[in-house]
């Protein structure tokens, strides 16, 4: 087969005709035809430069014939002539593949253009369940059929835009929705528009990049007294042991529900009496003092651990949230009757806010309080200030009774 095409390629090389065109060549294909004749390939040869060059074109089976080939010839000829346009084949087929490429991309922009909100919305909600937990991707579908598909859904994703979220929002405050659902509702319409660029599905802006989160000081003012923690205590231990201790860490220790369910044995340093807190929801990590009674409670649990983590279900895998026996226990309690403001109410966050309460209460200074609940800032410990109201005049006594110290010292050394 390799011989034959040889001798196919020797007799098509020399076997060239002039059309009759001038500058037009052809050869015929040995054995194919087109139409009633063999097939012709043309090329055609002009001056440029002072120098013959000649192009290739291609088959009559291709949809070329001596007429496009002449038109093809006499452009290029005109464009030396004028100086506008390209001169050479290459030079055009180039612009052409360009042409083209642009063309495609245009294409698939308007096409992307015209893919609606909804259409991502069902794409990004199946990587989601697979990413998130189902308390999560749940939450995120309540609301995108509830809210977000009946305002935004149809509509293409170029045409999502602030003032449409903007419109979204108002909705929902007029539904009395909580500035936190609002949020939770524009940070999924931010997510879908960031899985449509990362795929390639969406080229424009992000929308509720422009759009302000509503703010609401959502922040816990409601600490527990020493006789309803006592209370609630015993009230868990009665009901669920794993709950009571889960509930202890927090009280004593400030630890988050997170830093709880993460904390594993190697965490646990009984020698040196503190728990090791990685990756805490600041980024950084800290240490974490035992009192003795959650030094106690942990020892007894280490007994009858069956796997690294210190918390586990009946099936010894590692628990992720905490149990419903905790709202349970404060309604039977009544700490929450009759109290509708969700900062007022005890919740298990309560027990961490109530910890740094005690803290601060007991006399211990704002930035100590910061290390142990690993606040960021100090700004997020000054809000429990109000709580030791001596503080400010302690701290101004202090300096004034330094200041009366060095006087006295100064008229000692003048003397």
């Amino acid at each position: 087969m390799g011989q034959e095409w040889d001798k196919l390629e020797q007799v098509m090389k020399y076997e060239w005709k002039k059309a009759k065109t001038p500058g037009i060549r052809y050869r015929e294909h040995p054995t194919r035809k087109h139409g009633i004749r063999k097939d012709r390939y043309y090329t055609i040869r002009y001056k440029l430069a002072g120098k013959t060059k000649e192009e290739a074109l291609g088959w009559e089976s291709e949809g070329w014939n001596e007429s496009k080939v002449a038109a093809r010839l006499h452009e290029l000829k005109e464009n030396q002539r004028t100086g506008d346009g390209e001169v050479t084949l290459s030079e055009k087929r180039k612009k052409e593949e360009i042409k083209r490429k642009l063309d495609e991309e245009n294409r698939i922009k308007k096409q992307q253009e015209q893919v609606s909100f909804n259409e991502i919305f069902s794409k990004y909600i199946e990587l989601a369940k697979k990413e998130k937990t189902e308390r999560s991707y749940r939450t995120e579908e309540g609301l995108f059929k509830k809210w977000i598909s009946p305002a935004i859904g149809n509509a293409p994703m170029k045409s999502v835009s602030p003032f449409a979220l903007e419109k979204l929002k108002d909705k929902m405050r007029k539904a009395n929705l909580s500035p936190r659902s609002i949020s939770y509702a524009l940070a999924v319409i931010r997510q879908v528009f960031n899985y449509a660029k990362r795929f390639g599905l969406y080229n424009g802006d992000n929308p509720t990049a422009k759009v302000k989160k509503p703010t609401e000081d959502n922040r816990r003012d409601r600490f527990l007294t020493q006789e309803e923690a006592e209370i609630l205590l015993q009230k868990l231990k009665e009901s669920s042991l794993t709950v009571h201790d889960m509930a202890l860490l927090s009280l004593h220790c400030g630890l988050r529900k997170g830093e709880i369910t993460n904390l594993t044995w190697n965490d646990v340093d009984f020698d040196n009496g503190f728990l090791f807190i990685k990756d805490a929801k600041n980024g950084k990590n800290r240490k974490a003092i035992m009192t003795e009674d959650v030094k106690s409670m942990l020892k007894e649990r280490s007994k009858v651990s069956v796997n690294n983590f210190v918390f586990t279900t009946a099936k010894g895998e590692p628990i992720t949230d905490i149990s419903k026996t905790f709202p349970r226990v404060v309604e039977t309690l009544g700490f929450n009757k009759g109290i509708s403001d969700k900062r007022q109410q005890v919740v298990f966050h309560t027990l961490r806010h109530t910890y740094a309460s005690w803290l601060v209460m007991s006399g211990v200074d704002l930035y100590t309080v910061q290390r142990l609940m690993g606040h960021s800032t100090i700004a997020m410990t000054e809000r429990y200030s109000h709580l030791a109201p001596d503080y400010l005049k302690k701290a101004v006594k202090t300096f004034e009774t330094n200041l009366n110290n060095k006087k006295k010292n100064d008229k000692l050394v003048y003397i």
